[in-house]
């Protein structure tokens, strides 16, 4: 047995406050594996009353972390998985905070969490929640309060989960002990009780949610004036093996060997490969418990000994158990121990896209729409998740049997929030991948965002028109200079039937300048959707034509001057 046993309860009362603006809660997994290779987590956050949206902070900020940290590579440390998830979070907040900057609304939360794995105890804090330890007669705060003192009794907030885009994390890791106690706080508990009451209730043979009504109760009696909140753990036994040696197997897991019909793996029976490249492999396979089938992704022993390809190749799964959406393809937690690195995701009985298109070409223009509509739906799913796709295609595009759309491969996904944040992604000689991908990647930039728009708006153009907005010469384009030679193409070049602001809709997509290009999705849908009338009026003249026409006026001035001077001359 690799995890500790532990009792715990939590309670969180508004008190005299109409609304409660804390929160708190506690996630010990059902799942023994995962209870070994992930841990319990308890947590405390009290959301910022004067941002306005503290409520929402706080819930948001533990719930999240509660259902992402259980969802992060059983390869990773606890130390990595939680420092992960609290900065997708922190970014998440930040950025619905500047969403309503103009009602003045802040989504800031404190948050004290602590997961509990193998023997050990780790603690993350930001804010001014605490964490305490009851150890046989030592009771201490385990955490340090961020604020500043102003004076005169007078503080202020100086750390918080949604205040900055980037954020700071005190974490801490120690030994557990039988009989530890653990208590996690909002100011509405310890600033109101003293420490001899706090100790007394924590020596307590009562449970732990009983203690814990017990001090929130007691908080309210002794003029609370705040949300009053508070969790309590009680270590009853630790684990019998240590937890290092769990971690030792899962980081250390080999890559499968080349996988045939036929052969099994972890109880998985593999039915057949669905594709091979250089960098991983896919294979359709089979529980032998429950006849379920999957699509199993190994990686490639081309890279066995990279170590950055492995890391990716782990966060990958992250990535896509973060993304939930009946347009993108699901990536499955895993439930047993494995033998081998790899990862399970739904199988989908379909055809890329691409195969698809050539089958079905030419397209009514409502099953093509309709076909868009779902690859931004399942965009839109990465996007309020700070997460972009990077490498949106056709061949990363499921179409299965009844017409409905799966989104597929996270290979080239980044989220916000971590350390690859906004790195260009690299194409490795996929020309296909660069008839998609937004040329701003290749100076270095990325475009977020907007360079999945320019993608969706490339494969918008050719489900209508089967070609590339650019022609295939953008398939040859190694520099920025390149680019610049290419001229947008007309779609109804290639289909007659394409109205005027269709085509503009699409050009302003695929546009190279990032200050003309829609910035969202849903303005690229809406213009592809509705008419804008901005497209429907008459486009102005260049600035060259005009000079030309001011040019050809003066000459033809000149012209007739000089053949009147002339008659006049030949008349004397």
């Amino acid at each position: 047995m690799y995890s500790t046993h532990v009792d715990a309860g939590f309670q969180s009362l508004s008190g005299i406050k109409e609304v409660n603006e804390d929160y708190a809660g506690v996630l010990i997994p059902d799942d023994q594996y995962l209870r070994d290779v992930k841990g319990s987590a308890f947590c405390v956050a009290d959301g910022v009353s004067s941002a306005e949206a503290g409520k929402e902070a706080s819930e948001t900020a533990i719930t999240r972390f509660f259902s992402e940290y259980f969802k992060t590579p059983d390869t990773w440390s606890v130390s990595h998985s939680g420092k992960q998830v609290l900065s997708a979070i922190n970014l998440r907040l930040f950025r619905k905070s500047h969403e309503f900057s103009h009602d003045n609304k802040g989504y800031l939360t404190t948050l004290s969490s602590m997961i509990l794995k193998g023997n050990h105890g780790h603690i993350f804090h930001i804010g001014d929640s605490r964490i305490f330890r009851l150890r046989k007669a030592c009771f201490e705060q385990l955490t340090a309060d961020h604020t500043t003192n102003l004076g005169q009794g007078k503080s202020f907030l100086s750390r918080a989960v949604g205040m900055d885009n980037n954020l700071h994390i005190d974490y801490s890791c120690s030994d557990l002990q039988e009989d530890d106690v653990y208590l996690l706080t909002t100011d509405g508990v310890h600033d109101f009780l003293p420490t001899h009451f706090l100790i007394q209730a924590l020596h307590s043979n009562q449970s732990a949610a009983h203690i814990a009504e017990q001090l929130c109760e007691e908080a309210l009696k002794q003029g609370s004036d705040d949300n009053i909140s508070c969790v309590v753990v009680k270590i009853k036994s630790l684990a019998h093996q240590n937890e290092d040696e769990l971690n030792a197997e899962l980081t250390k897991l080999p890559f499968p060997p080349p996988l045939k019909a036929g052969m099994k793996l972890d109880g998985y029976l593999i039915i057949e490969e669905l594709f091979a490249s250089s960098r991983s492999q896919l294979y359709l396979v089979e529980d032998e418990l429950t006849a379920q089938r999957y699509a199993m992704k190994t990686p490639s022993a081309n890279f066995d000994d990279d170590t950055h390809y492995i890391d990716r190749f782990i966060k990958e799964q992250w990535i896509g158990s973060r993304i939930d959406s009946p347009y993108v393809v699901k990536v499955y937690q895993h439930l047993r121990p494995r033998s081998a690195l790899y990862y399970l995701m739904e199988w989908l009985d379909g055809i890329s896209l691409d195969d698809w298109l050539n089958q079905h070409y030419p397209l009514k223009p409502k099953r093509a729409i309709a076909i868009v509509r779902q690859i931004a739906k399942a965009l839109e799913a990465f996007h309020q998740n700070d997460a972009i796709h990077q490498d949106l295609k056709p061949g990363n595009v499921m179409v299965l049997n009844d017409d409905t759309i799966k989104l597929v491969d996270f290979g080239s996904v980044f989220v916000a929030g971590v350390a690859e944040l906004y790195q260009p992604i690299e194409h490795q000689g996929a020309l296909g991948t660069a008839s998609y991908s937004d040329p701003n990647y290749l100076r270095g930039h990325n475009a977020a965002i907007q360079g999945d728009v320019y993608s969706l708006a490339t494969i918008c153009y050719e489900l209508f028109t089967q070609q590339l907005p650019y022609t295939d010469k953008i398939e040859q384009c190694t520099t920025m200079a390149d680019y610049d030679k290419l001229r947008y193409q007309s779609a109804s070049k290639y289909n007659p039937i394409i109205p005027v602001w269709f085509d503009k809709a699409l050009q302003k997509g695929v546009s190279f300048d990032l200050t003309e290009r829609y910035q969202t999705v849903e303005a690229l849908l809406q213009d592809l959707t509705t008419p804008n009338p901005a497209f429907l009026k008459p486009t102005p003249e260049p600035k060259e034509a005009s000079s030309l026409l001011f040019w050809k006026m003066v000459s033809g001035f000149w012209f007739i001057t000089l053949a009147l001077i002339l008659y006049l001359f030949s008349q004397h």
